[in-house]
């Protein structure tokens, strides 16, 4: 044996140990999880336990970064815990998660980045049927986007929290970069169309203008389903993630062909609980006013007083006759703290319509 040999089989060894110790761990930390659950079914009575803690999550997932030394990233070593927690979620009570389907969208991606791969994902055609499953109960969770960096509000989803009375339970980023595919069979050369989802589209307006001009877009409900049929036609292409390649068996022609490289889409959970304060939470509201003067500043005003920063705010037509729209609006802190119930307090006293959407902690990953 050469010294090399030699030495790496030192390193080896030591790898080999270390492994067993995570083994042992890792069971150790499942079992104490399935305690859990059973403590809560023991102490919970007749109401339904919960097991899934938004809140919780946030704070592990935060220490896990705060305590890490290297060399491993701080947001590499968050997923692997990530997804630890999602296994032994899974031994408590196994989670059905909805999102826009098929499978293979980003939709169903920022599922798995927020859950982790031990969630049970079930996809819907529309998004008011993952609103519907879930407020029906078929699923614990939905994940819908709500804005894009490039594109902005998803204003159907704001329209679908005025209809549905869920809550936001947690939110989550996810960087968005589209590659432009193709079967075998389909020559680079002879593109006639290309289908994808029309944000899809208007992410990648300009490189498709410089490199396709010619070539029809072909407007469909997800760019899973645009991957699914180029899987099919020769001749066609598709605009879509990495979850599409292998799922659909088509090879990647373009990468990162998004005009933005810092394309990135917001994910909101929904979910029927409130969620406890994290320690770094945010809230959304939808409020709904009369066009009328002076009627942006007596929404706005309480926030200024108490100190509160918002972090986004989209107005819409209300649809209910006359001129009158929704405000959706994002701001810190939790509705549990004073300061946040004195504005709450201050919105319901001008007489506005308000809807608590939720507090929930901010993103972590």
């Amino acid at each position: 044996m050469t010294e090399q040999e030699q030495a790496l089989k030192v390193l080896r060894d030591q790898i080999d140990s270390i492994d067993k110790q995570i083994h042992v761990l890792l069971n150790q930390r499942a079992t104490c999880a399935q305690r859990v659950a059973e403590v809560k079914q023991q102490y919970q009575g007749n109401e339904i336990a919960v097991f899934y803690r938004p809140e919780r999550e946030a704070q592990v997932l935060k220490r896990v970064m705060e305590r890490n030394k290297g060399p491993l990233a701080d947001k590499e070593v968050a997923r692997l815990f990530r997804e630890i927690m999602s296994v032994c979620l899974a031994l408590e009570k196994p989670m059905r998660v909805a999102f826009l389907g098929p499978e293979g969208t980003f939709t169903q991606q920022a599922a798995l980045k927020h859950f982790g791969h031990s969630a049970q994902s079930a996809p819907m055609t529309t998004l008011d049927l993952v609103f519907r499953e879930v407020e029906a109960g078929a699923a614990h969770y939905g994940v819908v986007p709500i804005e894009n960096s490039t594109e902005g509000m998803a204003t159907h989803t704001l329209d679908l929290f005025k209809r549905f009375n869920l809550r936001i339970c947690g939110e989550l980023e996810l960087k968005i970069h589209h590659h432009l595919l193709i079967n075998d069979n389909t020559d680079p050369e002879l593109i006639t169309r290309i289908y994808a989802h029309q944000e899809s589209f208007a992410q990648c307006r300009s490189w498709l203008e410089a490199n396709y001009p010619r070539v029809d877009h072909v407007a469909i409900s997800s760019n899973a389903e645009g991957a699914r049929l180029a899987s099919l036609e020769v001749g066609a292409a598709a605009i879509a993630g990495d979850m599409a390649v292998d799922l659909y068996r088509l090879r990647i022609l373009e990468r990162n062909i998004e005009d933005q490289s810092d394309n990135s889409t917001r994910f909101l959970i929904l979910g029927d609980q409130d969620v406890g304060p994290s320690g770094d939470d945010k809230t959304s509201i939808l409020m709904c006013a009369h066009d009328k003067p002076g009627v942006l500043y007596t929404l706005l005003e309480p926030f200024h007083r108490h100190g509160i920063s918002l972090t986004r705010i989209e107005t819409r037509p209300a649809h209910q006759g006359g001129w009158s729209y929704l405000f959706y609006i994002d701001f810190e802190g939790h509705a549990d703290e004073p300061q946040v119930q004195k504005v709450l307090s201050d919105l319901e006293a001008s007489s506005v319509e308000l809807k608590l959407l939720g507090s929930y902690p901010k993103a972590v990953l």
